[in-house]
């Protein structure tokens, strides 16, 4: 299916969701058009790095490569890990994302940054993107525009909170009237997640898995809160500790649900962090408006519910949640009511 009409000689206005895992690309008026991992692929011969694969092709080489090859995220807990990686792979995919056009003079970008990024870490976005080919970087921070593609009412005097778990960070904020009357940033996500499924498996089973297996265990039987009994369980393969060895092992629900208690309650003592740190009337708005949901670790099955009974509000998922700060980052440079949300870095 074609998404893009590209006219070599007219402005590309584009946001990115330049996100941990997944990095998505919005053109103006054409709406997402690329949503692939943010992992690039490198070999090195002679001392020469070339590209050798990005997004799909890259995140299926993770673990697998040999010497001569590297697969990895440039980017970490949100921010920019390997500048000359992450300009590469950002020039590839707006590249993919025009449809191999290449980028005008007046090309503007609006970028999707965590709100508790430092001013270094945003100048190092605003510096790779630029030097990928844009004329004028913008940034958004992540927890607005994912109030935005939420569809949240940011431009009215009404409280409203989102939640944005992200993979590398979780976004806690309270916005009103297009600004941000409180943000709070955790280093906890999707990741942190993946990370602690790693550690439960390698010490309860003697089991080493990688990655990706540990993002199967977390999407298939991942629970917030504690199932009655064992739950479910399933199959993990991976390579025995002990002999050295191929082996496969079944882990289940209840045990899986005990891995994540320490991330899943960092999001929590986040969000009641921000509830605390709120101003009273914009609290009092929170008993019917609720708490929003966003990213792609608000699809950890039973999360709303352990947010709900720890703050007594009504929490729910936003509609598509893995691309609110795409929408919303999109939508900034579609619609000129959202412009004053937008900064320099």
């Amino acid at each position: 299916m074609n998404f893009l009409r590209i006219f070599s000689l007219t402005r590309h206005d584009l946001a990115i969701d330049l996100g941990t895992v997944n990095t998505l690309i919005h053109v103006r008026d054409r709406g997402i058009v690329l949503n692939e991992p943010s992992v690039i692929a490198t070999e090195t011969i002679n001392g020469v790095r070339t590209v050798r694969a990005v997004g799909d092709e890259a995140r299926l080489m993770l673990g697998k490569t040999p010497e001569s090859i590297q697969a990895m995220r440039p980017l970490r807990d949100g921010v920019i890990a390997d500048i000359e990686v992450a300009e590469r792979m950002i020039k590839h995919f707006i590249t993919k994302a025009l449809g191999g056009n290449r980028m005008s003079i007046s090309n503007r970008i609006v970028v999707g940054v965590p709100s508790g990024a430092t001013a270094v870490e945003r100048r190092a976005i605003r510096d790779a993107t630029s030097n990928a080919g844009a004329s004028e970087v913008l940034l958004v921070d992540e927890p607005m525009a994912a109030a935005i593609g939420a569809g949240l009412p940011v431009t009215e005097p009404i409280g409203a909170m989102v939640v944005d778990i992200g993979g590398g960070t979780t976004e806690v904020a309270v916005l009103s009237l297009q600004g941000i009357a409180y943000s709070g940033s955790v280093r906890v996500g999707g990741d942190k997640l993946d990370e602690a499924i790693i550690s439960h498996i390698r010490r309860r089973h003697n089991l080493m898995v990688g990655e990706i297996s540990a993002e199967r265990v977390k999407m298939a039987i991942g629970r917030a809160t504690m199932p009655d009994g064992v739950g479910e369980t399933m199959a993990v393969k991976g390579r025995d500790l002990v002999n050295g060895r191929p082996s496969e092992v079944r882990v289940t629900e209840a045990e899986i649900a005990e891995a994540l208690r320490e991330p899943v309650g960092h999001i929590v003592k986040a969000v009641m962090h921000a509830l605390e740190q709120t101003p009273p009337e914009l609290a009092a708005d929170m008993i019917d408006e609720g708490i929003t949901l966003t990213g792609g670790g608000s699809l950890l099955g039973r999360l709303d519910e352990a947010l709900a009974d720890a703050t007594g509000l009504p929490v729910k998922i936003a509609d598509d949640p893995l691309v609110c700060v795409a929408k919303g980052a999109g939508r900034t440079i579609d619609d000129p009511v959202y412009a004053g949300v937008l900064a320099t870095a």
